[in-house]
């Protein structure tokens, strides 16, 4: 089948499909933005690009992503070191932070654990979490609420009960979102907001 376009976009059409949620199509239209766009703007992206992967990192500590290691909450004076908040991946930090409510510290796992998908624990980021545990009065399971979140949590939670037996663990609550209806609400939903109910 002959190339459509010339070798350098097909190249970058290419590269850009790798990404997540990237599609033919949508790779098409950036690749071609990229074409209309100034040398000035292509080489601040291209620019951008190297910058993240020259300076990112994990943080040593808690996993997050980030430019100096340990990462600004783990060395944070203001923040609960003795509080932490297990999370799949670096982007649920934004989340959690948007309510202003959380003031402890992380942990990133990057990822579940997924049999069907090759993920066990060894892939997770679990071993420096224990490591953690002698300082640690509470941990925050906020992992999401599918079957591969429940076991992750599951696994967690028998993990560190075992390392450290007077460790309080809890688990965010799941249940109906503000704003649905409930007669819409699965059973795994109604059942969490029935287990997280509280007094009104």
């Amino acid at each position: 089948m002959a190339t459509r376009f010339a070798e350098p976009m097909t190249r970058l059409i290419d590269e850009l499909r790798k990404l997540p949620g990237i599609g033919t199509r949508t790779a098409q239209r950036l690749a071609f933005h990229v074409l209309r766009s100034s040398n000035e703007d292509a080489d601040a992206l291209a620019r951008a690009i190297r910058e993240l992967k020259a300076h990112l990192r994990l943080c040593s500590t808690c996993n997050n992503i980030t430019d100096v290691d340990p990462c600004t909450f783990c060395t944070s004076p203001t923040r609960n070191q003795a509080q932490i908040c297990v999370i799949e991946e670096p982007t649920n930090i934004a989340t959690i932070e948007k309510t202003r409510s959380y003031n402890g510290v992380y942990h990133v796992l990057h990822g579940t654990l997924s049999p069907i998908g090759g993920v066990g624990p060894e892939q997770l980021r679990i071993a420096n979490l224990l490591t953690r545990l002698p300082n640690i009065d509470e941990t925050i399971l906020a992992l999401s609420p599918t079957t591969e979140g429940e076991a992750t949590s599951a696994y967690l939670a028998h993990e560190l009960r075992r390392a450290k037996p007077t460790l309080k663990i809890t688990r965010i609550a799941t249940g109906v979102p503000a704003g649905s209806d409930i007669e819409y609400a699965d059973e795994v939903t109604m059942t969490r907001a029935l287990e997280g109910r509280r007094d009104f």
